[in-house]
């Protein structure tokens, strides 16, 4: 019973997601829990901790395809920070790795989304194979 839930509620996301249907990777975040759910082919893979931007910041909700990726990235806003495994969505709004490990789970960023080192490598890799445009990124609050 509890598998035909999870497999009903992945399907009722994937539906209410514009364009995810045509995505073989979906990232969705979700701000208010600080978390973020990855799709493979509709089927979970990974159900990871995340920090949105801190008070006075903004991380946009919304759906976007990815734009650009770079293993090795460095902020040019905020004093070179390391952004490894950065997937580029909107402007200068990216997923990537931190070394704030321990303020995963709660809001901390300037408005971009972090996970830790590992499951960015993960998710990097995976959109690497499967190619930009077959990845979605969903912000909600």
């Amino acid at each position: 019973m509890r598998f035909k839930a999870i497999i009903l509620a992945v399907l009722a996301a994937i539906l209410l997601i514009p364009g995810a249907q045509a995505a073989s990777v979906i990232a969705r975040v979700d701000k208010s829990s600080q978390t973020m759910t990855v799709y493979h082919h509709g089927e979970v893979i990974g159900r990871w901790k995340v920090s949105t931007a801190r008070p006075g910041k903004v991380t946009p909700s919304g759906t976007w395809t990815a734009k650009s990726m770079k293993r090795h990235h460095f902020s040019s806003r905020y004093d070179n920070a390391p952004m490894p495994y950065s997937i580029f969505y909107s402007g200068h709004f990216a997923i990537h790795g931190t070394t704030h490990i321990k303020k995963l789970g709660r809001p901390a960023s300037a408005g971009c989304i972090r996970l830790h080192p590992k499951n960015a490598a993960k998710l990097f890799s995976l959109v690497k194979s499967e190619g930009l445009g077959n990845m979605r990124i969903v912000v909600v609050e």
